[in-house]
């Protein structure tokens, strides 16, 4: 069973709010300012205790998981637009990465969703303006704690000796999730505004070009690195915290997009750092299903997840959407507390599983229900019924069966795990002309999945579709497509371009827009190119 003794704690912290430095749209369109004067003063929330760091360090945590500081997403972060689906940092990002690809397709009509599944957003998408001030609003939270525990504020603060090598590890944390955070937006956005914990408030920030950012992200991610404690494969006490082993695969993803992201290749380096976190003890889940089940906080596979406790948890967004959003018909086999009829797995992803040769004895393909549809092809968007295939991939269910206290959300995301990182060295070994040891790793996986002949050849385009294999539904296909060169042009799903049989789209499609919103209210913002600043 899950171990729930450890909890963050979910508290508002004022202070780090009323330092959201200089980024005007937050404050001005999305109200994410602090409503009591006395809350701007941050030695009101950051003092000599260490329960205070504690909190707003939980704080920039939970902003991850859920989209407020009350249950169902009520006293929302990000205020102006539904906090649990289009402000939720986990929903809408795996909207962005796996409706917009060829894995799945929702058949619902909200404002922005048939833009996801035909690459037809424009920067007015409410999903879009949602995830851009998530980003923003976690990158100001980090901000805050960094500039309120330097070493000269602590020490004027009072704080003891001991409290303070705990903060400074906590400093670590902090730097690392701002800098993941900008890695979301370089690869969702490229070249966005930029704003640190120097910047004064009431500053428009300036816009940083993509290389810069990826150098911004790359340092910070290296430093927290140096900053944070050592890797811990498993449940202990500090389960949920960022470690070094987090850092370093934040590193080996960005190393493996740099040459999208700044035209460089920095495979070597993706290799490195992959290698660390294989030498730190983490281990594959044996079955490949339990890595996505209610305890997988035990797992020695996670290495950085999204933490969900059910009640502690709720929201509308985050796992809750991903455990309910597909078939009514599965709600009570995988413990959702709902069934919502919406999301379902394209055509185009079933053939990814069937041209592997031994796709039927492939584990994950049983994901898949093939015995819940009786058309794989989605030919009508707005149905659901028989318009494509259902998923059971999160289980809210322990792996001995049992359940876990309520059916609110206790399977954690895997925004980090093992499985990834056998791939990104495959990819990275493969794309420097060592396929022998690429495919140990893929061999691996492919024995954890109960495929029992081993492959003795690798090529990008497979390697592109065990990928999608192994990591479907996790956020991640949007980016591969992208860095495969398979995005825009040259291979085409299901309703892609807004056509059943899909077509190619322009090329600036790679890249999401910058909300309209921001546009308007910061004139040293540049719109991406091909998209309207209206």
């Amino acid at each position: 069973m899950k171990n729930i003794n450890r909890k963050f704690k979910y508290i508002l912290p004022a202070a780090a709010m009323s330092l959201a430095l200089g980024f005007s749209s937050c404050v001005k369109d999305l109200d994410t300012v602090p409503l009591d004067e006395k809350e701007l003063v941050a030695d009101v929330v950051f003092g000599s205790q260490i329960d205070a760091y504690e909190s707003n360090l939980a704080k920039i945590y939970a902003g991850l998981a859920i989209g407020g500081n009350s249950g169902g997403d009520s006293d929302q972060d990000v205020v102006g637009i539904d906090g649990g689906s289009q402000a939720s940092f986990l929903r809408v990002m795996w909207n962005m990465q796996e409706l917009a690809s060829d894995i799945a397709h929702c058949c619902w009509n909200d404002e922005g969703i048939p833009d996801f599944n035909n690459l037809t957003w424009t920067s007015s998408s409410p999903f879009l303006k949602g995830y851009y001030f998530r980003l923003f609003y976690e990158i100001n939270l980090c901000n805050s704690f960094l500039k309120e525990t330097t070493a000269e504020e602590l020490s004027g603060k009072g704080c003891s000796e001991q409290d303070i090598a705990v903060i400074n590890n906590f400093r670590g944390e902090a730097k690392f999730i701002r800098a993941l955070m900008y890695m979301y937006a370089l690869d969702f956005f490229r070249n966005v505004p930029f704003v640190t914990e120097e910047n004064k408030l009431g500053e428009n920030p300036e816009q940083i070009q993509a290389k810069d950012l990826y150098d911004f992200v790359e340092k910070q991610l290296l430093e927290s690195a140096e900053e944070m404690a050592d890797p811990k494969p498993g449940f202990s006490d500090s389960y949920g915290h960022a470690n070094k082993a987090a850092a370093w695969a934040a590193l080996s993803r960005l190393y493996l997009n740099a040459k999208v992201y700044t035209g460089v290749e920095k495979y070597t380096e993706c290799i490195t750092y992959c290698q660390k976190i294989i030498d730190a003890g983490y281990k594959l889940e044996p079955v490949y299903g339990d890595m996505f089940r209610a305890d997988n906080d035990q797992s020695l596979e996670m290495i950085m997840p999204v933490r969900y406790e059910g009640d502690q948890t709720m929201t509308w967004g985050g796992m809750t959407a991903i455990l309910c959003w597909g078939s009514e018909k599965y709600s009570t086999e995988t413990n959702a507390k709902g069934g919502w009829n919406g999301v379902r797995a394209k055509s185009s992803f079933l053939d990814v599983f069937e041209r592997e040769e031994n796709h039927e004895s492939d584990q994950r393909m049983a994901m898949l229900r093939l015995d819940g549809t009786t058309s794989s092809e989605i030919k009508d968007e707005a149905t659901f019924k028989n318009n494509g295939i259902p998923v059971t991939k999160f289980y809210n269910v322990y792996k001995d069966g049992t359940l876990p206290p309520s059916a609110e959300a206790y399977v954690d995301f895997p925004l980090f795990r093992l499985g990834e990182i056998y791939l990104n060295i495959a990819e990275a070994l493969l794309r420097t002309n060592n396929e022998v040891d690429a495919l140990k790793y893929i061999n691996a996986l492919h024995e954890r999945a109960g495929i029992q002949s081993p492959i003795d050849a690798l090529t990008l385009d497979y390697l592109l579709d065990e990928r999608g294999r192994e990591t479907f539904y996790e956020a991640q296909r949007r980016t591969d497509l992208i860095r495969f060169d398979k995005y825009t042009s040259g291979y085409n799903w299901p309703w892609k371009g807004g056509v059943a049989e899909g077509k190619d789209v322009p090329a600036y499609y790679s890249v999401y827009p910058i909300p309209s919103d921001e546009i308007g209210s910061n004139l040293n913002l540049k719109q991406n190119d091909g998209y309207s600043a209206k």
